[in-house]
């Protein structure tokens, strides 16, 4: 593939593709399981640290295999083909995929605020099959999160160099209207209690319960264990909102120097994007109370009840009135817009190093004349196609980031193991206090991972279903290689 993107580029492609729906939904949730300023940042920060942590070790794995395919090209090095295929498996069922279409479904969700007949609320349900809490409700918003999908698919076919300006002038964009939003809250902060009234009380923590059957629910405090539960939880959403990060590294064939530019991009990406994370919750303290509960005034919502979850627009909307909403609506779409051309991009190029190796569709190894692997594209399209129709955008969020988990833990051993395996392998880039950075990081992956394992069993157990599938298929595709021979 044609050496396209600068590093420039590469930065752009993480802190693009971080930087989605997560930070202006996920804070809301955050807060009904932690009810404390203090320790919702508390949950941003641990996430920010093992992101940080992540490109680090990262880093020393690309300068080791500056090839496209990236996590699974480490993976498949240290452990075998197997543990490699079902990462690429894991990756195509659920992790990118799943991602492409919570983020898609999440444009869909800000579009609603201009068009409530196109978005992914009431007003935009066709049919619904069932009642209650379990129905299943087809809407026009997963329509468009497919078109969405389709369109930017469509683009990124056509050639790097059209997804590369796509990719720079929508992160521009959404980098300086987060700083923006950021400056205005802090600015306007003065004319409001909120930032001392959530101070007040920052490290009483409490859940808001809500009955079966129930309309409204009532804050319960909490402590001890109770609080490393909820944050490990809590931190589902902050993770969502941080990861991809790592999508720079499928794409190693497009980036020119590799080696080198792969983990300055890693590094460089994730510490601008974390100092935004946590800036942003800031400001989204100083203008509204974090704890509320449903009633009329945007103040009284606050943080942990704003409608539909848009924590973004409700603290656009204390700045700005209602055309602060429609503001933030249109920033997120253009988050989204930009960040799921970067998932685009990266995630075809994982698909092609596998099928290389002849552990995925033997077409979308090719190149069409644009030099990209269309083939595959159009795969990743489909499939997350399905996905919008299947799961609501909490759904997709929790499978994401279980099935991710697992295989951060893996990369980061697979770069322990290259250690003693490989002592005198070529590493233009050694990790930082090894081992101590892959190991915390290692730590705090596991935290999280069985706190979801406890506390959301289903959904864990799904993924985890999702993952183990892979080995049967595995062994499938190489029995029918063997014959083929």
């Amino acid at each position: 593939m044609n050496k396209k993107l600068t590093a420039l580029d590469a930065t752009l492609i993480v802190s693009g593709s971080m930087i989605g729906s997560g930070i202006f939904i996920v804070a809301a949730d955050m807060s009904r399981l932690l009810g404390s300023a203090g320790w919702v940042l508390v949950a941003w920060l641990v996430s920010g640290l093992f992101t940080l942590l992540g490109a680090l070790t990262y880093g020393e794995l690309a300068g080791m295999m500056p090839k496209a395919g990236g996590q699974y090209m480490y993976i498949q090095r240290a452990f075998g083909k197997l543990t490699g295929f079902v990462y690429g498996w894991s990756v195509f069922t659920v992790i990118q995929t799943g991602v492409i279409a919570a983020v898609a479904m999440a444009f869909a969700k800000y579009l609603g605020v201009f068009v409530p007949a196109l978005g992914d609320g009431k007003d935009g349900i066709l049919f619904s099959i069932g009642s209650g809490a379990d129905a299943y409700n087809f809407t026009r918003g997963k329509i468009v999160a497919i078109l969405l999908v389709l369109f930017l698919t469509w683009v990124n076919s056509r050639g790097v160099q059209e997804a590369k300006w796509i990719q720079r002038v929508f992160t521009f964009t959404k980098l300086l209207a987060l700083f923006g939003l950021i400056l205005c809250g802090f600015y306007f902060a003065s004319q409001f209690d909120f930032f001392s009234n959530n101070w007040k009380e920052a490290w009483s923590a409490a859940t808001y319960v809500t009955p079966e059957n129930a309309a409204t629910g009532s804050w319960q405090p909490i402590g001890g264990w109770s609080i490393a539960g909820a944050l490990g939880i809590a931190m589902v959403g902050s993770l969502f909102s941080s990861d991809t990060w790592n999508n720079v590294t499928f794409i190693a064939g497009d980036i020119e120097n590799p080696s080198k530019n792969i983990p300055k991009s890693l590094f460089a990406g994730t510490l601008i994007v974390t100092v935004i994370y946590v800036l942003a919750n800031v400001a989204y303290m100083s203008l509204l109370p974090l704890q509320g509960g449903i009633f009329p005034s945007i103040e009284a919502q606050g943080i942990s009840h704003a409608v539909n979850d848009r924590v973004g627009s409700a603290a656009a909307s204390m700045i700005l009135g209602n055309n602060g909403e429609l503001l933030m609506a249109a920033l997120i779409m253009i988050s989204t817009f930009g960040c799921n051309n970067g998932l685009i991009l990266a995630g075809a190029r994982l698909y092609k190093a596998m099928a290389d190796d002849g552990l995925f569709f033997k077409k979308a190894a090719q190149l069409n004349k644009n030099n990209v692997p269309a083939t595959a594209l159009w795969i990743q399209c489909v499939w997350a196609s399905v996905l919008c129709l299947s799961g609501t955008y909490g759904q997709l969020l929790d499978y994401c980031i279980f099935a991710a988990l697992i295989f951060y833990i893996i990369t980061a051993a697979a770069l322990i193991v290259l250690r003693n395996k490989e002592p005198e392998a070529e590493r233009p880039y050694k990790v930082l206090a090894y081992p101590w950075v892959p190991l915390l990081f290692i730590a705090i992956a596991l935290y999280v991972g069985l706190d979801i394992l406890w506390f959301k069993t289903l959904t864990a157990s799904i993924g985890l279903g999702i993952v183990a599938l892979g080995i049967p298929i595995y062994w499938f595709i190489q029995k029918n290689q063997k014959h083929g021979e």
